[in-house]
């Protein structure tokens, strides 16, 4: 079903979605370093640029590692994959030749990894954010340093059909809507519509 927005944006924002069926093909280092780079120029606070990225490519020597940290459910799709990325998030920042909290440093790479899937998506690669998987294991296996945080882990691939995709999440697999703006948008305080139309419903 296709997706339609209720004001204009880009083709790209509602083109974007999180399929399960991949087609585990490899990826090109050309996509990846272009999604990197989109990455890179997400806005920080500071410019901390706080994301960090560590991934695993389907079937190199990474890859068991990187499955094996996954919900058992979510394995089952994500192991078709071409790339599992972990993500990561520096917990401090210099400032004023001072290192501090950085309280901003979820928010910053949530920044880029929306960078990343959107450019993945114009390369004609689909992503899909995963959270069930156990982030201390990732730490200890992957030698993540306490001052980082553990993120979530991207599944990156061409989409699939059904037929590569585990019977289980036949049903799901399409995009999903969104709910209407005066539910997410509110003038000052929640549930005060904050544009004329909602007022005038109301």
């Amino acid at each position: 079903m296709a997706r339609r927005p209720d004001h204009p944006v880009e083709p790209l924002f509602v083109d974007r979605w999180s399929p399960r069926s991949f087609t585990a093909e490899p990826v090109p280092d050309a996509v990846l370093l272009s999604a990197f780079e989109a990455a890179r120029w997400a806005p920080s606070a500071s410019n901390a640029q706080p994301w960090r990225f560590l991934i695993a490519r389907h079937g190199d020597a990474h890859w068991e590692d990187f499955v094996g940290l996954l919900a058992p459910r979510n394995a089952l799709w994500a192991s078709r994959a071409s790339a599992l990325i972990v993500v990561l998030s520096v917990l401090q920042v210099e400032r004023r030749g001072e290192i501090v909290a950085n309280v901003s440093h979820s928010f910053d790479t949530g920044a880029a990894w929306t960078n990343f899937a959107h450019q993945a998506l114009l390369l004609g690669w689909h992503t899909h954010g995963i959270g069930g998987f156990d982030r201390a294991a990732a730490r200890e296996r992957l030698a993540v340093p306490e001052d980082h945080a553990v993120e979530m882990i991207v599944a990156l691939g061409r989409l699939g059909s059904l037929d590569t995709l585990h019977p289980e999440f036949h049903a799901g697999e399409s995009p999903s809507g969104r709910r209407p703006l005066d539910e997410t948008v509110f003038a000052g305080r929640l549930g005060l519509p904050a544009f004329a139309s909602e007022r005038n419903a109301a």
